[in-house]
């Protein structure tokens, strides 16, 4: 009989205790590896626990919903859909995913008085923000608006009128994306977009649902184009003054605009354009605290120009100012021909929470000699 080498003995006895501790590791008792009990049912209601997925009656609700899809003529479905809306105080998610259906079945074009479209007015106003059909409906209005296509403002307004929790966050839409870009200077706002303005701001702005300082910069910006707008915006009379603003940036000597003598001049033209441009432009007359009022300006100087009010608006609407920390938009509030002599600009709509007031020169020798910015701290 063959004789193994002691060495090579060895080696087959530590892999063979090496083989048995891993065998016990693998083949533990079952109940040494199972996982903790669960616990009691108070101790599990966390914020990480599971959303349920409805009540009953919701439950039921989203069956309802389906079958009047499926049978809109037959009038018991109708009545057992209707009865299940009252049921349910807040549908789930999956009832108000059927809203899109039912506006499909029903369109506005075909009345509002349709049994459909009852369900989809009723489901709206029941319906959580987040998964609210009206407001989903006015927010891709707003999207497509801005890429150039025409509005059906009347259906729009109906949705936003049914749209229940859910329509604070539709007016939040209409700041962000019509407001707010018809308040600023620079940008080529579609004319897609003013239509919804007049149409659905009046509405948000009977809910209290609009910064007033978008609002006001917005009608100031739009002008004539904005009628309905224009007719929203109200202000007390105040007694104004002009103020010397706080800091100044930019071309300098800065304070020379401001220091009532109207020999001295600011070469505004030489200012150059930095990443701040668009909320200091070539000289900035910043307020802290802001100005609770501009309702006008004075300016003497060379060469054609144009003055902007940099107001402050909600975090996150408008322009941002990674600096300063606030958003902001920057409505014009006077073109001036700079003649050399006063000129006066009166603001047909007043300003509120204004940050400063920039100056933006249009002629290659752009000189300012003296602004005066009228208003109230």
């Amino acid at each position: 009989m063959r004789r193994f080498p002691l060495r090579t003995l060895l080696l087959m006895l530590v892999a063979l205790i090496a083989f048995g501790r891993l065998w016990c590791v693998t083949h533990q008792d079952v109940t040494s590896a199972a996982p903790p009990e669960r616990p009691p049912a108070r101790a599990a209601a966390s914020p990480a626990a599971p959303v349920t997925l409805g009540s009953p009656d919701c439950l039921a609700l989203e069956r309802a919903l389906d079958a009047a899809l499926r049978a809109p003529e037959v009038p018991s479905i109708l009545d057992d859909a209707r009865a299940r809306l009252k049921a349910c105080a807040q549908p789930t998610a999956r009832a108000c995913e059927l809203g899109p259906a039912l506006n499909a079945r029903a369109p506005f074009s075909q009345g509002v008085d349709t049994p459909l479209r009852g369900l989809l007015a009723t489901l709206c106003e029941q319906c959580p923000g987040p998964v609210n059909p009206c407001a989903q409906r006015v927010g891709q209005a707003l999207l497509d608006a801005t890429v150039g296509r025409a509005p059906e403002v009347p259906e729009l307004l109906w949705n936003l009128e049914h749209a229940g929790p859910g329509t604070a966050g539709a007016c939040d839409t209409l700041v962000r994306l019509g407001l707010a870009p018809a308040a600023q200077a620079e940008v080529a706002l579609p004319a897609t977009v003013l239509p919804l303005l007049e149409g659905l701001a009046p509405r948000c702005q009977g809910a209290g649902l609009l910064p007033v300082s978008v609002l006001r910069a917005a009608a100031l910006q739009q002008g004539d184009k904005v009628p309905t707008l224009r007719t929203l915006v109200s202000a007390p009379r105040v007694e104004t003054e002009p103020v010397k603003p706080d800091q100044l940036t930019g071309a300098q000597p800065g304070f020379q605009a401001f220091d009532g003598d109207e020999n001295t001049r600011v070469a505004v033209s030489n200012a150059s354009k930095t990443s701040r441009w668009a909320a200091d432009g070539a000289l900035r007359a910043g307020y802290a605290p802001t100005l609770k009022h501009l309702v006008g300006v004075r300016v003497r100087a060379k060469g054609a120009g144009t003055l902007r009010a940099i107001v402050r608006t909600p975090k996150g609407v408008g322009l941002g100012d990674p600096e300063g920390g606030f958003s902001f938009v920057n409505p014009t509030v006077c073109r001036y021909q700079g003649t050399g002599a006063w000129e006066s600009c009166v603001l047909t709509v007043p300003q509120v929470d204004v940050d400063a007031v920039s100056v933006f020169p249009e002629s290659a020798d752009g000189q300012l000699a003296e602004l005066e910015i009228l208003g109230v701290r």
